[in-house]
């Protein structure tokens, strides 16, 4: 990935955190030994981040049975991206002229290797990523009840990545001056959008290309 050093992120544990915020990601990995022809493979999958295992943590997600790219994980080198708020930046928003229009963005992007997991591995996986979102799922019987799940096991393929490299950007105008920086904050909150809205609220959260808003 392309990273200006402006707008690099250069701390693991906040890279880390973006993944734990934006944990749907696109797994990209190459199809040619399944496919007749020279291609990329991605699916769009939650993933599950354990930060104490490995140098770099490991990663947990699963896919359907039928979904053929699980076919050529095993041992693969894979990339997944991790995108976060991001919008049109307009060039009205800044005080310092002339200008262009932008986008800005945040994102992560992970490097590592696939290791399918076992039944009980995929199993446990699965429930700590409900524990996540949902935690009184868990024990809810009449929703999901054991043998539902033990069934749907059979139609999912759960798979390990052992993270090998980080890599994260946050492109929020942080070059620009203080004012222009407030100017475009400003920008994003009165707009509509709702991915201006969120984009404004990532860089209020962040303290980055706010200028002195704090």
């Amino acid at each position: 990935m392309f990273i200006p050093k402006v707008f690099a992120m250069s701390n693991l544990a906040t890279m880390q955190q973006f993944i734990e915020e934006f944990s749907f990601g696109i797994l990209v990995s190459d199809g040619a030994s399944h496919v007749t022809e020279n291609t990329l493979q991605a699916s769009h999958l939650p993933f599950l981040l354990k930060p104490e295992e490995g140098e770099q943590g490991s990663l947990y997600s699963h896919c359907a049975r039928a979904n053929p790219q699980w076919k050529v994980l095993d041992k693969a080198n894979v990339l997944i991206t991790f995108s976060g708020p991001h919008s049109y930046i307009s060039p009205s928003w800044y005080q310092a002229r002339p200008a262009v229009p932008t986008w800005n963005y945040a994102a992560v992007h992970v490097y590592g290797c696939v290791e399918l997991t076992d039944k009980e591995q995929s199993l446990k996986a699965m429930r700590a990523l409900v524990k996540k979102y949902e935690p009184d799922l868990l024990d809810n019987q009449d929703v999901v009840p054991k043998l539902f799940v033990d069934k749907l096991l059979a139609g999912i393929v759960g798979f390990k990545i052992k993270i090998k490299k980080v890599e994260g950007v946050q492109k929020l105008g942080q070059q620009r001056s203080a004012s222009d920086q407030l100017g475009v904050f400003h920008g994003l909150s009165g707009s509509g959008s709702f991915d201006s809205l969120a984009l404004a609220e990532y860089m209020s959260k962040s303290n980055l290309g706010v200028g002195n808003l704090k």
